[in-house]
């Protein structure tokens, strides 16, 4: 059987939740696809996602592997264009660690595109009446860190497909002011966003760049 691995993050930066967690029950809840799909916590650390990732990986052997990060600040769903093989931390993990100008994977190339239709995600969640676009940037931080692991390890595995999408806040637990999107509609909108991936390899041509 096909499985799907779907991971979110645990809370980090002193917040109290994390909607990539929170999300992650209703996506398992309405999941009606044959496909089996595995969902899991990554601990918001450079070192822990890497060993807890590379576990869930050696277990479950999927076929297609995404990951979720909180984008505090954004508006829409955003799937991840390109990791890149660098950890530079502006504060320090939930381990404490902050690593600067350290790269990912000494034997690595500098970057890796996403496995994902990423364009074709975009186009579905449009459709239905979700925030959606394209990102060219995943930062530097855990989030980047795990992308350019999935990426890494998707180089060596035939037939494993990665990729990091990053999503806003929710309504239900976003810090005053801040930009959010229901968790019902971020769950639906990964869920979509995994059956995508499943039923297109190939990515469509459309517009999704940006000028700054």
């Amino acid at each position: 059987m096909t499985t799907v691995l779907l991971t979110g993050f645990e809370p980090f930066g002193g917040d109290a939740a994390n909607p990539t967690a929170d999300l992650l029950p209703l996506v398992e809840h309405a999941w009606e696809r044959p496909e089996r799909l595995v969902t899991a916590v990554l601990p918001t650390e450079f070192d822990g996602s890497t060993r807890a990732l590379e576990a869930l990986l050696d277990e479950h052997r999927p076929a297609l592997a995404v990951s979720l990060g909180l984008a505090g600040g954004r508006t829409e769903i955003t799937p991840e264009r390109v990791a890149v093989n660098i950890d530079d931390a502006r504060i320090s993990d939930n381990a404490g660690a902050r690593p600067i100008d350290v790269a990912i994977a000494d034997d690595g190339p500098d970057g890796y595109f996403s496995g994902l239709p990423i364009k074709s995600i975009v186009a579905a969640l449009d459709t239905a009446g979700i925030p959606a676009s394209v990102s060219s940037t995943a930062g530097t931080f855990v989030c980047n860190h795990v992308f350019y692991v999935l990426a890494h390890r998707a180089a060596s595995t035939p037939g494993l497909r990665t990729g990091f999408i990053h999503v806003p806040w929710s309504t239900e637990t976003a810090p005053a002011g801040s930009p959010a999107l229901p968790l019902a509609a971020l769950a639906r909108g990964i869920r979509m966003a995994l059956e995508t991936s499943l039923d297109r390899v190939t990515d469509e041509r459309r517009p999704g760049g940006s000028i700054h």
